[in-house]
């Protein structure tokens, strides 16, 4: 069997190894995260429950009995985002991969938030993380993927239906997470599956994030997403 030469934009799947997005050595995510350490989420786990008591969160909702899915992480207006959302996966026992901006996994960053389970994409590139996503959901027994709906934390035109495609041909749902900075409340919320139909299907998603308040209210927009 003829085997083609790797291509910069190419997935690599290994038994240890994912490479997503064609951003190098920079984008490798190892399945081996703290979430496979029994000891290490554990601790965690413990840690992320001491956190939520000590700063008056509460987590909300149970993980879902899904083998596969993508979790929507909204609304994204801040850094802090990330920070609970891993408290979260930690305390509801999620093991997710979370995108995140490639600039965060500079030295000495980088292997740290591997270690969490975040995964570098770089937005300035031409990148078909979308068709990349799906083909690991493909590869895999067992996944989930966090994708913020909008790509940056400054206020945007309308969500990013990125997401929405990966659910939809990876043939997976889409699991509604939210952090509600006013009731300071984060957790898991309903699970949608994609009907094709983006449009309804956008304004079901959007509207159970109508009364969720992010920690910059002013920086979240909620428009409907056009069609792509």
């Amino acid at each position: 069997m003829r085997v083609r030469p790797r291509q910069p934009n190419d997935i690599f799947i290994g038994k240890n190894t994912l490479i997503l997005g064609g951003l190098g050595e920079d984008s490798i995510m190892h399945h081996k995260t703290v979430h496979d350490t029994p000891m290490g989420k554990t601790v965690m786990r413990w840690l992320a429950l001491i956190i939520f008591r000590f700063t008056g969160w509460k987590p909300a909702g149970k993980r879902p009995d899904i083998s596969k899915y993508v979790i929507i992480a909204a609304p994204h207006t801040s850094n802090w985002d990330f920070f609970y959302t891993i408290c979260l996966a930690f305390i509801l026992e999620i093991k997710p991969f979370i995108m995140m901006k490639a600039a965060w996994f500079r030295w000495p960053m980088g292997s740290f938030l591997r270690w969490l389970g975040a995964i570098p994409v770089d937005r300035s590139k031409s990148t078909n993380v979308v068709a990349q996503s799906i083909q690991a959901f493909c590869a895999h027994s067992r996944m989930v993927l966090v994708v913020p709906p909008s790509g940056t934390r400054r206020k945007v035109m309308y969500w990013k239906t990125g997401f929405y495609h990966i659910a939809k041909g990876a043939n997976v749902p889409i699991v509604l997470g939210y952090l509600d900075y006013q009731r300071k409340v984060g957790g898991i919320g309903p699970v949608v599956h994609p009907t094709g139909n983006m449009e309804a299907d956008m304004k079901i998603i959007q509207d159970f994030y109508a009364d969720i308040t992010g920690k910059y209210p002013k920086k979240a927009h909620s428009s409907p997403a056009p069609a792509e």
